[in-house]
């Protein structure tokens, strides 16, 4: 199966598959839109970002594109977008395309890559076979219709460093620890923390042209959350018009009813999906039949971790 970057010559494809990516990755897709629009695309050919975009042309009138991106300082790498989307599903290139973009996010020191994909879309089935499995389920709520409060005082306030302890602190109350490692909250300077009970709500905003993401970290014991929400709507720095999501992971999902209740609009469910490409493996020492077993060490184990580059 041939499978190959991106080159000059494919631009015509990426024109003719303008309208027709399946995003993969719910910040890039409600900040910035559709990854192939030409202002979204010019990022690719930016040499300093890891940024890879794979192409299956076993099939040369109906090639598959998909791209992977890695984030500075971030140990996990994200599926952008595949496409064209209404042909992968039976798409014979599709597996080996996505264990490419795998393997090209391992060379990278990418530890797991990272997929959002709807439950009901036929990629979720593919992508499980591919390796990758269901960690947590998210759905995304469009706010922008909802009014904001007007006359209230500012609940919210940007991070400061001194917040930094208990920011990672509610993280850790709240997100499961077998997520703890792709969650990555407080990682830069956009994150606005709610002092009104003592620091028991957090949120991290993903800011771009086509809109803002906002992506929480609520205490369960918080009150008035709604009015927090709220208050958040009317004190959003720099919101010039656009429109505002909230993303509710699984772990979180009792924040639901509330956002039904205040009128939010919510999107499909989808499935927050991980591949991991640290492999752990055992390696026993054993002991020989002529050795004095009253000097053998407990610890007769080592765990050692190896790269994979198979996924």
């Amino acid at each position: 199966m041939s499978v190959r970057s991106l080159e000059l010559f494919d631009l015509p494809t990426v024109h003719r598959y303008r309208a027709e990516a399946l995003p993969l990755d719910s910040v890039q897709a409600m900040t910035r839109g559709n990854p192939l629009r030409a202002a979204n695309f010019l990022a690719h050919l930016d040499p300093t970002r890891r940024i890879y975009t794979g192409v299956a042309d076993d099939e040369p009138t109906n090639p598959l594109l998909g791209c992977v991106i890695q984030d500075e300082g971030e140990p996990f790498a994200r599926l952008t977008y595949l496409a064209p989307a209404g042909q992968l599903d039976g798409h014979t290139a599709l597996p080996a395309l996505i264990e490419h973009l795998t393997i090209h996010a391992g060379k990278w020191g990418a530890h797991q890559v990272l997929a959002e994909v709807d439950e009901s879309a036929a990629l979720f089935q593919s992508l499980r076979r591919g390796g990758f499995a269901v960690y947590a389920w998210q759905r995304i709520w469009d706010l922008s219709d909802l009014k904001p409060a007007t006359g209230s005082g500012n609940l919210w306030f940007m991070m400061r460093h001194a917040d930094l302890l208990p920011v990672q602190g509610l993280r850790r109350q709240i997100v499961p620890p077998l997520l703890q490692q792709i969650e990555v909250f407080a990682k830069h300077s956009d994150g606005l923390v709610c002092q009104a009970d003592g620091l028991q709500a957090y949120v991290d905003l993903a800011y771009g042209p086509q809109g803002i993401l906002v992506q929480p970290l609520i205490h369960p014991n918080t009150e008035d959350v709604g009015e927090k929400l709220i208050n958040l709507l009317a004190h959003l720095a720099d919101r010039r018009g656009r429109p505002v999501y909230l993303c509710v992971r699984s772990y979180q999902a009792w924040l639901e009813m509330i956002l039904a209740e205040m009128g939010a609009a919510a999107g499909p469910r989808q499935a927050v999906m991980v591949k991991h490409l640290v492999n752990v493996q055992r390696i026993t020492n054993t002991v020989p039949a002529n050795t004095d077993t009253a000097w053998v060490n407990p610890a007769a184990s080592i765990r050692k971790t190896t790269k994979s580059t198979n996924g």
